[in-house]
Parts: C-alpha cells; structure tokens; sequence
C-alpha cells in the first residue's frame, strides 16, 4: 500500500480502514486530501483483496469539517465554471461500487457530505454532530444538501442547511431520520464499523458490488426506470457456482448468528 501525507491506510481481513489524517484542521480537506483519496478510491477498484471499506477521520473532534479555507484553489473566471475539489471525494464519483461504512466521531459539516452522500451505510459515535454552515457564511449551499438528499427527508436537511450554524442535528435525531443507520460510544465507533465491514465482506464480490450499484440506481433513476433494469443487474451478477454453492449452504443446515439491532 502506497503512503500518503493526508491518509492513514491498512487493510486486514478484507476490509480497507480509511482515515483523513488532519486531526490538527479537523480533517478538513485540502487539494493534496481530495487529490489522495480521489487516487485511493481509484486504486480501489483493481484490488480485489479489498472487499469493503470504512471511511474515518482522526481524532475524536471531527470526521471532517469541509474544506481547509487556508488552502487557495485557484478557479477559472465568470460565473459558468468551477473546480470544486469536494467533487473527487465521493467513491461513486471515482466509480467505486465497493461497500462503503462512514465511522463518524465528532463534528461532520459542509464539505464532509461529499463522502457522507456516497457511502452505503454510516456508525455515529454518541458526540457526533451534523451541520452545514454554508448560508451563515454567505453561501449558496448546493452540493452538499443534494449529495444528502438521497439519505436524508426533504424537510430535515432543509433545516439542517438552512439554519446553517445556528443548530446541529445530534447523532440521536440523525438515527431518529435515518441518516445514520446506528450510533455507539465514542470508544467503540472503530470497531462496531469494522465489525459491519467485515460481516459485509463476507458475500461473494461480485454479488456485493451488484447489489451496491442496483440500490445506488433506485436511488438516482425512477422507479419504472430501475426496475426496468433489475434484470440485467441480476444477469451480471449473479454467478451459478456462487448460487450452488450457496444453495448447499442452506440445504445443509448452516446459518449465521444474527443480531437484533
């Protein structure tokens, strides 16, 4: 594995743990961060040792806090045209089908809702707090609530962007509206994610990543239109080895130990 000067990368067991290393900015992201984890979700998709992925920030401050005002990104002139480096931090904008899990401990706000909005599922640490302080800044804010729109009710990232710093959505009303899909102590977020991944990790690639990409589609297309498409996702995803085999699984009695979350 490459090294990076704004990530912390190791992989065990089939799961990648990803960590923005800015503890002392708060993991806000600078253009070497987007250029990094933009190249790493890249790399992702040709390493098949790498099953599922959990995405966190150092420290017990912040997940990530948007982007590093001190760092100057030059942009084109007039209106009509923008480089915004957050556009690289998502992993479907780098056509990255691999599982995600956010672990977020501490503040999440602005530019952290580019890689919030394209993660599978997100762990909350109890401290944890969402707000995005675009509009008290004198802001328009657009992609952020857009990328979070698919996970979060109309009225509730509303309020959540429009009050701007004024109110931060705690990580209890966050599994209240299903943004956050569990919330444990702050000491046990790491793990609890890995957890997740791994258990993940378990099923067939091919069929994970299927699965992944065809509610990723339900989610951008209408409701005729990706069910329209369901066959082909099946078609290209299922393997009839791995279906035997599974089918033997089950005919001989074996069965995973759940849980009741």
């Amino acid at each position: 594995m490459a090294e990076f000067e704004t990530l912390l990368v190791e992989v065990d067991d089939g799961v990648a743990t990803v960590m923005l290393n800015r503890p002392d900015r708060l993991n806000a992201f600078d253009v070497a961060l987007t250029t990094e984890l933009y190249g790493l979700w890249r790399s992702f998709r040709r390493d098949d040792e790498v099953r599922a992925i959990v995405l966190t920030g150092a420290g017990d401050r912040a997940f990530c806090t948007g982007i590093d005002r001190a760092d100057e990104i030059p942009q084109p002139t007039g209106p009509w045209m923008m480089d915004d480096p957050g556009l690289l931090l998502g992993p479907k904008s780098a056509d990255l089908w691999k599982p995600v899990v956010a672990a977020v401990n501490g503040m999440a706000c602005g530019g952290a809702f580019y890689m919030l909005g394209e993660v599978e599922t997100i762990v909350a640490a109890e401290h944890a707090t969402f707000f995005d302080p675009h509009v008290t800044y004198g802001m328009t804010a657009a992609f952020e609530p857009m990328l979070m729109s698919a996970r979060t009710p109309f009225g509730e990232i509303m309020r959540l962007t429009l009050l701007g710093n004024y109110e931060r959505m705690s990580a209890q009303r966050a599994l209240q509206v299903g943004l956050v899909q569990e919330v444990v102590p702050g000491d046990e977020l790491l793990g609890r994610a890995r957890q997740v991944a791994r258990e993940i990790a378990e099923g067939p690639p091919i069929v994970v990543q299927g699965t992944v990409r065809s509610i990723w589609l339900a989610t951008e297309l209408a409701r005729s239109q990706a069910v329209s498409l369901a066959h082909a996702m099946v078609g290209l995803g299922n393997d009839p080895d791995l279906i035997g085999e599974g089918q033997d699984r089950f005919a001989s009695g074996q069965r995973v130990e759940w849980r009741l979350r």
